[in-house]
């Protein structure tokens, strides 16, 4: 069975898509099988990947709403072992049209069982909002994987998703664990971004994951080209960042398991 992590916080410009573009890529780059999950109507996770957003494309969006099968929308991108399930406009206004759909929060968690052996992780990038795409998303996972800009408002819209993920819990019954709080655009050299990480490491202790993702104008860049930074730059800072948190992340699974 794989592994589920939504990479999710309501606040836009975190960093959430970087995230799952890039640890998508490095996990694939361990010869794991991934299957990234573009759940946000912007689909900046299908763009980066250089997937083309026509007409013909198959996304999410089929399988919410005309109850399609994931197998029929997965595209295969150039990272070998990385395969993305796309989204694109349509989804603005999904919201609406499951109001009326029994279990609506957990269509996305049932058609991704049918794919649950083919990958070893599945990620996806959540919308910036606390909507129902990402309660599906929310229901379909694991573990949730919080990207953090070390700015003033940053505890506090972390508090707001923990009460969240709790309310989860609580109304379904999800174990819903927390895979790690992310540091992004990290730069050392400001008072303010110390600070803010020694509160967030302070408050959520061993949530916190020891790597950090520096400012990295590299990583700002690759995904205009459609590539991940491993691709794009793979001696840049960001290509070091992301591969180390591939590392942890793997290493924290292998605690679980032991």
């Amino acid at each position: 069975m794989s592994r589920t992590i939504a990479i999710t916080n309501q606040k836009g410009g975190v960093g959430k898509t970087t995230t799952a573009i890039n640890l998508a890529a490095a996990l694939a780059a361990n010869d794991i099988s991934v299957l990234l999950v573009d759940s946000d109507s912007q689909g900046n996770s299908t763009s980066g990947l250089g997937i083309q957003k026509d007409a013909d494309l198959r996304t999410i969006y089929n399988i919410l709403v005309d109850d399609m099968e994931i197998a029929d929308c997965v595209h295969t991108t150039e990272v070998d072992g990385l395969d993305i399930l796309p989204a694109d406009k349509n989804l603005i206004g999904v919201n609406l049209e499951l109001v009326g759909i029994e279990n609506r929060e957990s269509i996305l968690k049932r058609k991704l069982l049918a794919v649950a052996d083919k990958y070893q992780y599945i990620l996806i990038d959540c919308p910036p909002a606390l909507d129902l795409l990402t309660l599906n998303a929310l229901m379909a996972a694991d573990a949730i994987l919080v990207p953090i800009q070390c700015e003033f408002f940053a505890l506090e819209g972390v508090s707001e998703l923990m009460d969240t993920v709790d309310r989860v819990r609580e109304s379904f019954g999800h174990p819903l664990q927390i895979e790690g709080i992310l540091l992004t655009m990290y730069d050392e050299r400001t008072t303010l971004t110390r600070q803010v990480a020694a509160d967030l490491r302070e408050f959520f202790g061993q949530d916190v994951f020891k790597t950090v993702i520096p400012r990295n104008i590299r990583l700002a860049e690759a995904p205009s080209h459609g590539q991940p930074i491993l691709m794009y730059d793979p001696g840049s800072k960001g290509s070091e960042a992301y591969i180390q948190l591939a590392k942890e992340v793997l290493a924290n699974d292998q605690k679980r398991s032991a």
